[in-house]
């Protein structure tokens, strides 16, 4: 066995106190052994020096589309349905495989350097997207994102059945850190023929759905036209509203649609940025939570964000929590701190987001010696409130140093950032050709 030691700094428990003490790691396994008090924690084959810095449990980003930073501000400021269709996905008709790997490393460097270690996406040559993550160390659920409209029946049967081949093919893979899933792209975008006939076949597979849903509101009032009943109504009817299952958005969701997520242990994956800038609307956090509901937190693409820093996310989360509720005490600190890290690992059904025994070592040590982080009355306040992902200094995910002293050990950053920004340009040259 193989050990780390994250010494000499402040930890974040699972009941978010903060205390003094070192963390033990089993590299081999990849699991948190011990969280003890300084000193007592004598031998370790490695050491992290946490002194003046807070350990706190990896991030988890529970949906995005890592691929899209390749499109981060190429086309910004427009609704959604016209920044989709109008500019969106005509690029991403030219992105080649090669493309989708240099979009999701840069994606993953990124997230790295901002303590992320889990993540979802949902995007296609998810081949690309699992050798870069199994590259690169970090943990992610993987899928391929089925859209059958504007298709005629044969791409749509091969769309579906890409999803549920790639489900199947990359479960476990990268020594386990990479999981799937069947993800239809949402409940408009996808035929009921189609969900009615593949959606039994996810279920036989094992693996939970991941889609969009209540995203804005032009996707809400097609289905209560057509059928008499709330999206999420519709999704329980097609057996879309399983334990492990999870939806993006949830933004319009009503008291009947909250009901049933919490009913049904459904999870929702918040994303506060991406729903501003679309000017989607404002998803009733606190209600979901009230009811309990377990609500993750995600950047969504880099494309309509526009970066993947998922301290940026917890801030934009509490304070359009507070205005949704109406109500400064609604989505506090704490809560989009746990959002962020142990409900998003929930939502994926990672082992990870908490720092104790037997946990996925999946941790982050931010520099607390910087001037916005000055005085330190609450570092839960901190975290939520005045962190950034610049001033994460360690990054490590199932045991293994992705990022020390801030400087990536896992991919070399300039040639990375080199690459994406040639294929970037390139693909929107061809777009517009």
């Amino acid at each position: 066995m193989t050990t780390l030691r994250i010494a000499d700094g402040q930890v974040l428990r699972p009941d978010m106190t903060v205390e003094r003490a070192d963390v033990l790691v089993d590299q081999d396994e990849g699991e948190i052994l011990a969280v003890d008090p300084p000193n007592e924690i004598s031998d370790a084959d490695e050491t992290l020096d946490a002194n003046d810095g807070l350990v706190i449990p990896g991030l988890v980003n529970a949906h995005c589309h890592a691929a899209m930073t390749l499109l981060r501000g190429y086309a910004d400021d427009k609704p959604l349905e016209s920044w989709l269709r109008e500019d969106i996905w005509p690029v991403e008709a030219e992105l080649t495989s090669e493309d989708i790997h240099a979009g999701t490393e840069l994606g993953l460097l990124e997230m790295i350097q901002s303590g992320t270690t889990g993540f979802a996406d949902m995007y296609y040559h998810v081949d690309e997207v699992a050798e870069a993550v199994e590259n690169a160390g970090v943990r992610a659920r993987l899928g391929h994102g089925v859209v059958t409209i504007g298709r005629d029946e044969t791409a749509a049967r091969e769309d579906f059945e890409t999803s549920l081949e790639i489900a199947a093919e990359f479960y476990g893979a990268a020594d386990g850190r990479i999981s799937t899933a069947v993800m239809p792209h949402s409940l408009t975008t996808v035929g009921e023929e189609y969900l009615a006939e593949y959606i039994p076949n996810a279920r036989e597979l094992g693996v939970p759905l991941h889609y969009h849903a209540n995203e804005t509101k032009d996707e809400v009032a097609p289905i209560v036209e057509k059928r008499g009943v709330r999206p999420l109504e519709y999704a329980r009817e097609m057996d879309m509203t399983g334990a492990t299952d999870f939806v993006a958005h949830g933004v319009h969701v009503n008291e009947t649609e909250i009901d049933l997520l919490a009913e049904t242990g459904t999870g929702v994956v918040h994303c506060p940025a991406s729903n501003m800038k679309l000017a989607s609307g404002m998803a009733p956090v606190q209600a979901m939570l009230d009811a309990g509901v377990t609500v993750g937190l995600g950047t969504d693409g880099a494309a309509s964000n526009n970066d993947l820093d998922m301290f940026g996310e917890m801030r934009d989360a509490a304070m359009l929590g507070k205005l949704s509720a109406n109500d400064a005490s609604a989505v506090d600190a704490e809560t989009v701190v746990r959002m962020a890290t142990e409900g998003s690992a929930t939502v994926l059904g990672f082992d990870s987001g908490r720092i104790e025994e037997g946990a996925n070592a999946d941790l982050a040590v931010l520099d607390l010696s910087v001037s916005h982080l000055t005085p330190r009355h609450d570092l839960v306040s901190h975290l939520a409130y005045a962190a950034r992902g610049s001033d994460v200094k360690h990054t490590v995910c199932d045991g293994r140093v992705l990022m020390a002293d801030k400087e990536v050990l896992v991919m070399d950053e300039t040639s990375v950032r080199k690459e994406a920004e040639k294929r970037a340009t390139d693909a929107i040259r061809r777009a517009s050709d």
